[in-house]
């Protein structure tokens, strides 16, 4: 059974940095990314960034420059440097791999203050 496990989390005032960290469990068949998505509240989920099997990196328009997205090389982990963070990056972020079905984790509060 796939497990995606969040941590890192937190409160942090704006400027300021946070690191998340994903951790898999179980395989995936045709695994081909992970990444992170976060809601907002009163807003849809949205990608933030996915990084593939093969080393391609996607960001939402909204953090490039600011965050960095990694994995490590067994693909069972993926981590997310956000950096300069802002009021607005306020939200849960989900931990998400692609395969031949999608997979979540269970979220992690993000909460950045003024």
């Amino acid at each position: 059974q796939v497990q995606l496990v969040e941590s890192g989390g937190g409160l942090v005032q704006a400027g300021g940095s946070l690191r998340l960290s994903c951790a898999r469990s179980g395989s995936i068949f045709r695994l081909n990314a992970m990444g992170y998505h976060r809601q907002a509240p009163g807003k849809q989920r949205e990608l933030v960034a996915v990084i593939t099997t093969g080393g391609e990196i996607t960001y939402a328009d909204s953090v490039k420059g600011r965050f960095t997205v990694s994995r490590d090389n067994a693909q069972k982990s993926v981590y997310l440097e956000m950096n300069s963070l802002k009021p607005e990056d306020t939200a849960v972020y989900y931990c998400y791999a692609r395969g031949l079905y999608d997979f979540w984790g269970r979220g992690t509060q993000v909460t950045v203050s003024s």
